[in-house]
């Protein structure tokens, strides 16, 4: 991937599902809005300390996050469209 993050953010990569769970179908529209889940393609070294330490980070690649919704900036690179977030921003990693 030529997209290397700095410091504490991530590059995602977003989760678009089609249909719920439950089976219900969502429409076109649900396209539009912004996404909140998405799979970690690439993390930053970490979170640059007052003492010249770095905090390591607490998702690795491959994770599958959820995010603040309005959150992530998005970066096209090539035909690919990614996410990229700091990792405070991330609520919660899907096991």
């Amino acid at each position: 991937m030529a997209l290397m993050p700095l410091n504490d953010h991530l590059v995602v990569k977003a989760v678009t599902e089609q249909k719920t769970v439950g089976g219900i179908i969502l429409p076109e529209t649900a396209d539009k809005e912004k996404p909140e889940k998405g799979e970690v393609v690439a993390v930053g070294p970490g979170k640059l300390l007052e003492n010249g330490t770095r905090a390591p980070l607490s998702v690795k690649v491959g994770d599958v996050v959820v995010f603040k919704k309005y959150s992530p900036d998005e970066v096209k690179v090539g035909k690919e469209e990614y996410l990229v977030i700091r990792e405070d921003d991330v609520l919660a990693i899907i096991k």
